[in-house]
């Protein structure tokens, strides 16, 4: 073969397996949710029956699963990609994917997402302890440790059988590689892939996200004082965030996105931070800085893991996701260019089609045990 047949024919071969790979895609362009899903729906306004799950020392967490919907999915899913889709070689229940939000979000956060994947795949969507609609738990339990178990009470309750795919942003990622290091023997299993967005198992420097506006030399010894002492008087300082509201919002802007995005996106994360009492902020405060799991993540190697970050990411640095990247053999990395910490809202049409092979990969690996 000329040396141009083989040129074309590794493009052919390389097309042919991105189209296999975006199965899930085609699915939603046939349904006519474009790259722009959720648009054109409200924040806040994508709901499903509230479930309560009761996690292992009594904190109930706010749940809510989207089903698939067979008649709006039925009719763009045929042959393979149906059986793909929605059940498994055996007959069993069909992939499931859970999305786990990030610090001082809730599962809103989600929405481009969840505008998506509505009806075409089941997924499952919770508030965080002590965030959103969940209770609150105290300092004791606000720790990482505790939200990879209640990650684990959440897929018992809601998904006892069938395959899972984990996604987490932030905070999520966190409680993904937390869950992955107490229960490795699910990885593989049930759990059969990961996304793991704009986070990191470790060296994060919690008080740049307190106090960007500080030097770093400053702002560790004063963030960590600060919290201490303003634990005490959360309530005051929750008056003063609400009094302060136009200056959070620049704040907001500027941590959360890499360029410029609509206004109602920053009001709408600001509105998500806002909602967040201090006392929750000032009792998970300490777990970010003790973090250290990267020695626990290669288990992740045994599923279709992808690895998504904005290379403008002021929270957790692109710099952690290349780190993620290197202790998991095979997984994807995806950088998206000039994006922020919400990198799901600001990139999300690049999220969404990662995930679309993500969810797709782990379809087929289900399918074929």
């Amino acid at each position: 073969m000329s040396r141009r047949g083989r040129i074309l024919g590794s493009v052919a071969g390389a097309l042919g397996v991105a189209a296999a790979g975006t199965a899930v895609g085609v699915v939603r362009q046939q349904r006519q949710i474009s790259r722009r899903a959720g648009e054109e729906i409200a924040f806040g306004t994508l709901r499903s029956p509230a479930i309560s799950v009761v996690a292992e020392d009594g904190v109930r967490l706010h749940v809510e699963v989207d089903e698939v919907d067979a008649a709006r999915s039925g009719a763009a899913t045929t042959g393979a990609l149906e059986r793909l889709l929605r059940r498994t070689k055996d007959g069993s229940p069909p992939v499931t994917v859970v999305f786990v939000h990030g610090f001082c979000l809730n599962l809103d956060c989600w929405h481009f997402q969840r505008a998506a994947y509505r009806g075409l795949v089941r997924t499952v969507y919770y508030d965080q302890r002590s965030h959103g609609r969940s209770g609150n738990s105290g300092r004791e339990h606000s720790t990482v440790d505790q939200l990879g178990r209640d990650l684990k009470d959440v897929i018992d309750a809601v998904v006892p059988t069938g395959p899972v795919v984990l996604v987490g942003h932030s905070m999520g990622g966190m409680s993904i590689v937390a869950f992955a290091e107490q229960f490795p023997d699910l990885i593989g299993t049930r759990v059969v892939g990961v996304a793991l967005v704009s986070t990191t198992a470790g060296g994060i420097d919690p008080s740049r996200i307190l106090l960007p506006m500080l030097p770093a030399r400053l702002a560790g010894p004063f963030a960590s004082g600060a919290v201490r002492t303003l634990h005490l008087g959360h309530r005051g300082v929750d008056a003063l965030r609400k009094a302060g509201r136009s200056v959070a919002t620049v704040l907001t802007d500027r941590l959360a996105f890499g360029g410029p995005v609509p206004q109602g996106y920053v009001e709408f994360v600001d509105e998500m931070l806002g909602a967040t009492p201090f006392e929750v902020v000032a009792d998970f405060f300490p777990m970010f800085a003790s973090l250290d799991k990267f020695d626990h993540v290669e288990s992740l190697s045994r599923v279709p893991t992808s690895i998504i970050c904005g290379t403008a990411d002021r929270v957790t640095s692109i710099g952690h996701s290349r780190k993620l990247h290197s202790r998991v053999p095979d997984s994807r990395l995806l950088e998206c260019e000039g994006a922020g910490h919400m990198v799901i809202m600001e990139r999300h049409e690049l999220v969404n089609a990662e995930l679309d092979q993500l969810i797709t990969a782990a379809s087929a690996r289900a399918a074929a045990r």
